[in-house]
């Protein structure tokens, strides 16, 4: 959590250093941010779109690779997604992270999972739900079948709008409270409780 505000914080800051107000992104996540902010700046006129929109996506990509190189999957998450393969279910990763980071913490993700969608594979991000409609349709399931799992509040608010089952873990800065509050139809400590429950 701190790790990511900091990002923020530091994408914020080379923001307001060229010259974008604040009110355009005070409310919006990094990548949120920097898609106003380019789009503004080209709006205005001023020619540092493209150069800041290159540095803004690389403060991002350092601060995701340097948090990944220290990083593991949760324990217990290739067990479970192992106990759901040798059922037939099939799986996706859906995340705003990159695809470089993703599998620098999970390099044998596809031996685990059926679909892997990053920012890097399409260009609408979560909470955008066009994302885990793209997921739906190539995991070839309707949503009245599909369990969303998740430590965020967006999680559950975006699973809930598409209609999907959302269990909330409680591994990410999510406490039970904001992902009940967020519509999680199950909260649970950890991944491991998930299998117990499977």
């Amino acid at each position: 959590m701190r790790l990511i505000w900091i990002c923020r914080k530091c994408g914020v800051a080379l923001t307001l250093a060229q010259g974008v107000p604040s009110t355009e992104f005070e409310h919006l996540y990094i990548i949120e941010i920097i898609a106003v902010a380019t789009h503004w700046l080209t709006r205005t006129g001023s020619e540092s779109g493209h150069s800041y929109a290159a540095q803004a996506n690389q403060l991002i990509l350092d601060f995701e690779l340097d948090a990944a190189a220290e990083m593991d999957v949760f324990p217990g998450t290739r067990s479970v997604l192992a106990t759901l393969r040798q059922a037939d279910a099939r799986t996706a990763i859906v995340t705003r992270n990159c695809e470089q980071a993703v599998r620098c913490v999970f390099p044998d993700a596809d031996n685990y999972c059926d679909l892997l969608l990053t920012r890097d594979n399409v260009e609408f991000v979560k909470p955008d739900p066009r994302r885990l409609q793209l997921a739906l349709s190539n995991l070839a399931r309707k949503a009245a079948q599909v369990v969303m799992i998740g430590d965020g509040r967006m999680d559950m608010q975006l699973g809930r709008e598409l209609g999907l089952t959302c269990v909330g873990v409680l591994t990410g800065s999510s406490d039970a409270a904001s992902l009940v509050a967020a519509r999680a139809h199950l909260v649970i400590d950890d991944i491991e409780a998930l299998e117990q429950l499977l």
